[in-house]
């Protein structure tokens, strides 16, 4: 049989987290333990179990009734490797050693079980009170992570200048940005003539932020 099929090989990298394509995450797991969102497996081999991954402590299952924010989380643990995606959105692979990230709930794919997560807030004054505010997922530790985006995204220096973007669209930023929400409410917005970007959000300190091409798929529920 002539076929073309081979250069959807699986890949022979031996790293725990590698990418199979842009679309495709292949973990390897050797008697070790992750953390994935929710219905993102679509295939594995090997012994491998799957159970749901809790608030992990009353502290975050807290935070997660209060807010709604955090993805649906479940774990993985054993002997193989798993395939994991996200309606087919871009994939990309960040190691943190012993730093902080912050993350977009829904742009949150998968994760090393030694790193840490926890539920934050975006401060905002005025604006988040009238938003209704608005909660992340902050990463702490040493190991893999891996982020989704809708399209290809842009990583902007925080730094070099003033710096805001969508509340969506921003997907995750490093440690040494402080986020928070700003409005830009005008008299349009109140008589219904609004361009629906009275909330933005602002971006201070020193390090990046990767903001995505979408303001988001919508969440299924799973």
């Amino acid at each position: 049989m002539r076929t073309d099929l081979q250069q959807y090989t699986e890949t022979t990298s031996t790293d725990d987290f590698v990418l199979q394509n842009s679309k495709l995450l292949k973990v390897r797991l050797s008697e070790g333990e992750i953390q994935a969102k929710r219905g993102s497996m679509v295939a594995y081999q090997g012994d491998v179990n799957f159970e749901h991954a809790g608030s992990g402590g009353i502290g975050r299952m807290i935070k997660k009734a209060a807010t709604g924010e955090g993805t649906t989380l479940m774990k993985m643990a054993g002997t193989g490797e798993v395939f994991l995606a996200d309606t087919a959105q871009d994939i990309h692979l960040l190691y943190l050693e012993g730093e902080t990230i912050t993350v977009n709930g829904p742009n949150l794919l998968a994760f090393d079980a030694d790193i840490d997560w926890d539920i934050t807030t975006v401060a905002g004054g005025a604006a988040g009170l009238m938003s209704g505010g608005l909660f992340n997922t902050s990463l702490t530790g040493t190991g893999f992570v891996a982020i989704l985006s809708d399209g290809p995204p842009v990583m902007l220096d925080v730094g070099s200048a003033a710096t805001f973007a969508d509340a969506q669209a921003a997907i995750t930023w490093s440690a040494g940005v402080t986020a928070s929400l700003k409005t830009q409410v005008s008299a349009k917005a109140l008589i219904g003539r609004s361009s629906g970007e009275e909330f933005q959000m602002a971006f201070t300190g020193e390090g990046w932020v990767l903001v995505q091409p979408s303001e988001g798929r919508p969440v299924m529920p799973v």
